[in-house]
């Protein structure tokens, strides 16, 4: 039995950031990047700022991709896997898309995110362009050589304010947020931002388990070592199943 995974990327970022892990697919796990409307494989879309536009948007988008599937794998299966940013997004996107299909995920995975009851206001907003892309580099998600490209590293900011708009809302939008499917929450021991114990009161926003597991590295560990998330994806998924 095959599952797609859907992938959301961090603040600042487009799908292009899970490239690595479509290497790392088999015959029962497909990785399904998900973009945000208006940007990479979406970018003819409408952008929206809106949380709640921008979760039934997307959610719209990962129940039709799912049926697409299901023309030619009509067993097939779906999760969600959010990092950061994408965390929140996912879940409310997973939630929201369990409302159209009818049907729960098997699982959602979230990565080095705050719950939305823990999020604060910060001071990003009144950053300039300069400090905020060092920022960026000083958080150590994002390869040097792009930003150190002058278009580039523009695009980096733009897609980063944007992206604090609908952060900000996350605190009042996504505070009541609860679903009924079972959640994997992965922490990184160096996460400068999220603490494992942060990070483990996700499960208050599930009423079914919420497994809980410890990785080496800093904020971005997850993104950049894919083989361990897939493998613990593959554990949770139950990808031998048949």
């Amino acid at each position: 039995m095959s599952t797609r995974l859907y992938c959301f990327p961090h603040a600042g970022a487009t799908s292009v950031a899970y490239r690595p892990w479509k290497a790392l697919e088999n015959d029962r796990l497909t990785v399904v990047p998900v973009d945000q409307p208006g940007r990479g494989t979406r970018r003819r879309e409408t952008r929206t700022d809106d949380f709640h536009e921008l979760v039934e948007s997307t959610a719209r988008y990962v129940a039709d991709d799912l049926r697409g599937a299901r023309a030619t794998d009509p067993g097939v299966r779906w999760a969600t896997f959010g990092h950061s940013f994408g965390a929140t997004l996912s879940l409310a996107v997973a939630a929201e898309t369990e409302r159209v299909l009818g049907e729960a995920p098997v699982r959602a995975f979230l990565s080095a995110a705050l719950p939305p009851g823990l999020q604060k206001p910060d001071d990003t907003d009144a950053l300039s362009d300069g400090q905020l892309l060092e920022k960026i580099a000083a958080d150590g998600g994002t390869a040097s050589e792009l930003l150190s490209n002058g278009a580039m590293s523009a695009f980096l900011v733009r897609l980063m304010r944007e992206d604090y708009v609908v952060r900000r809302q996350f605190p009042r939008e996504a505070a009541g947020l609860r679903v009924g499917f079972p959640l994997t929450l992965i922490a990184a021991r160096d996460d400068a931002y999220v603490t494992p114990g942060q990070m483990w009161q996700w499960g208050g926003h599930s009423d079914a388990d919420a497994r809980r597991v410890e990785i080496d590295g800093g904020h971005f560990a997850a993104v950049q070592d894919p083989a361990a998330v897939m493998a613990i994806v593959g554990e949770d998924i139950g990808e031998g199943e048949r």
